[in-house]
């Protein structure tokens, strides 16, 4: 199995076109990226491979969440998959070569949110419904989706075979 964890970048500074790129993450992104890493360890979602669009906000979103993970993955910054489009993001996915289990995606709207959508399967259960209706309504800031596969390598991963076990958002977790 293969467990792939799309995170959207925590919230940044207003949108600037000259400078987007450079756009780092306010006070509530950082809170929200370590809430995040912290859920995701109580769930066990670590990852073996972490590939990370080269933006600032992007960046600091990991910077802020690893921590928390209290684990060291590979970590990769890739300028392609800076504001990427799904199609892009796919064929990131598919050339790593590694063995990792479980792989971290962290990018941006709109593409990452349409690559998360186009790998989902048909749900088959009330709790994959649920799930995937509440991430077709919207993928906010620092919020992740998580998709197993049943495949031997990324470059196998398809479209649409995809389960969707959960989707967390900042808003639904509260620190303990």
């Amino acid at each position: 199995m293969r467990r792939l964890l799309v995170l959207r970048h925590a919230k940044a500074a207003a949108h600037d076109e000259r400078h987007d790129k450079q756009r780092p993450l306010v006070e509530r992104g950082r809170e929200d990226a370590a809430r995040m890493g912290r859920a995701m360890r109580e769930r066990g979602y670590l990852p073996d491979l972490v590939l990370c669009s080269s933006a600032t906000r992007t960046a600091e979103t990991w910077e802020h969440l690893a921590p928390e993970l209290r684990t060291s993955p590979e970590t990769e910054f890739l300028d392609a998959l800076y504001d990427a489009p799904e199609d892009s993001i796919l064929s990131c996915i598919r050339a790593v070569k590694r063995s990792a289990p479980a792989l971290l995606y962290i990018g941006h709207n709109p593409g990452l949110e349409q690559f998360a959508r186009i790998l989902v399967r048909s749900p088959v259960d009330g709790d994959e419904r649920r799930r995937a209706a509440a991430l077709a309504r919207k993928f906010p800031t620092a919020a992740l989706a998580v998709l197993e596969f049943d495949s031997a390598g990324w470059a196998a991963i398809e479209r649409t075979t995809g389960r969707l076990s959960d989707f967390l958002t900042p808003a639904e977790l509260t620190d303990k």
